[in-house]
């Protein structure tokens, strides 16, 4: 069999602001640090540091 390997959670665009708060809510990563370099959070959505436009993509490459 192969080894799976890890992948870092990603974490969501925005907070859902649910009582039980998933383990991918961006303020929660924040929080906790295992959020991607380069990433933070304003007004409760997942911005990037140098201002460009978060994108999926660039978001698995970062992670």
């Amino acid at each position: 069999m192969a080894k799976k390997t890890k992948t870092a959670k990603l974490p969501k665009t925005e907070c859902c602001v649910s009582k039980s708060k998933c383990d991918r809510c961006p303020l929660r990563m924040l929080q906790e640090g295992t959020l991607p370099e380069g990433y933070t959070v304003k007004k409760r959505k997942l911005v990037r540091v140098d201002g460009k436009k978060v994108t999926k993509k660039r978001l698995a490459k970062a992670a």
